[in-house]
């Protein structure tokens, strides 16, 4: 895609330009990925599904992309999993805010 491509679709700079079949495919994915290794790959899921609509993402005429891992994920989740453990499951109403704030840090801008 050509810059004038970004800032010109329906004359709009935001917007983003993934398409349903799209999400749909990677949700399945996603999904059986995750069934099938019992939830071990789950973190591995949810790179996929935020990278595919991250990278579909254009703020302002720039395009966002996702720099996360799965691996770099699957730490904090562990980690995130003790403490809900820990605090018999207190910390579970931050984990949400926490996952946010992971995909934030591992999201720029792609030039």
């Amino acid at each position: 895609m050509t810059e004038n491509y970004l800032e010109t679709k329906k004359g709009r700079t935001s917007f983003f330009d993934g398409g349903l079949l799209q999400f749909i495919g990677w949700t399945l994915l996603g999904v059986l990925v995750t069934v099938f290794t019992l939830g071990i790959c789950y973190p591995w899921a949810l790179c996929m599904v935020y990278g595919w609509k991250i990278n579909h993402t254009v703020v302002e005429g720039k395009r966002l992309k996702f720099n996360g891992s799965a691996f770099g994920l699957f730490g904090h989740w562990i980690k995130w999993f003790l403490l809900t453990i820990v605090t018999l499951g207190i910390y579970s109403f931050w984990l949400s805010i926490k996952l946010e704030d992971w995909k934030v840090k591992n999201t720029t801008f792609a030039n």
